[in-house]
């Protein structure tokens, strides 16, 4: 790891070019392995801000990072008391929405750029372009949206932590991202911005897979391969189980 940030720094030093600043960025992990037990993982995030000569880059800069998961099409239903009942009402499906997101920054995104950029950059989930499938009126997709959005933050899945980059000396920076245990698997992009003067100068990404290992590896193949042999075994299982707990409570 280690090794591998050095040579880039070492790369940079025969750049030659642009005025604008270089990011070299870095992940502590680039595999994270779902196993069984799997409560989350903490990912350190970190690089480096420098001009294309490997120089330390001139003036300040502040550090906005994206991590975001795989996207989904996501149904989104409310509920509504009927006679007493929770019962499911009005639905919106959205199209591509991020299984995961989170914001990390050195500053408050707000005192970094305008509505205009953070909207291009989608920098932050008031800014998440989450597009329902069909027509739907403006209010409605909104409620829906601040619904869904509010629901992936209850779950830890959607996340936003202002003033948690940390930057040293203008030039190395670096910010803590959790995943959650309920994570899904796939590939996971991670972009970093430089802002300066409300304008973005500078990106770069990285990317963390995430996958299952060992028998919930084996569980997840078969349930998208196999569906019959794993419904199959799924339902030995259960009457296996069912079968097991009826005979220990005779014994007691």
């Amino acid at each position: 790891m280690i090794a591998r940030f050095a040579a880039l720094l070492l790369a940079l030093l025969l750049c030659t070019g642009a005025r604008n600043p270089i990011l070299v960025p870095e992940i502590s992990q680039h595999e994270i392995q779902v196993r069984q037990g799997f409560t989350g993982a903490d990912l350190l995030l970190f690089g480096a801000i420098l001009t294309p000569e490997g120089a330390r880059a001139a003036g300040d800069y502040d550090i906005v990072v994206l991590l975001e998961g795989p996207a989904r099409s996501i149904v989104v239903r409310e509920k509504r008391k009927v006679a007493g009942i929770w019962v499911n009402a009005d639905s919106t499906e959205f199209r591509s929405a991020p299984s995961f997101y989170a914001l990390a920054s050195s500053r408050p995104v707000a005192a970094l750029v305008d509505g205009k950029t953070a909207a291009i950059y989608e920098m932050g989930l008031k800014w998440l372009q989450l597009s329902p499938v069909g027509v739907i009126d403006p209010v409605e997709q909104k409620r829906f949206s601040d619904g869904l959005v509010d629901l992936m933050r209850r779950q830890a899945l959607y996340q936003e932590n202002e003033n948690a980059v940390k930057i040293s000396g203008q030039v190395l920076y670096q910010a803590r991202i959790s995943l959650p245990s309920s994570v899904l698997t796939g590939t996971y992009t991670a972009e970093t911005f430089a802002v300066r003067d409300g304008r973005v100068v500078a990106s770069a990404i990285s990317r963390v897979t995430v996958r299952k290992e060992g028998f919930e590896r084996l569980v997840a193949y078969n349930a998208e391969r196999n569906g019959f042999l794993y419904g199959l075994f799924a339902v030995i299982v259960s009457i296996s189980m069912g079968w097991i707990a009826g005979r220990l409570f005779a014994l007691v």
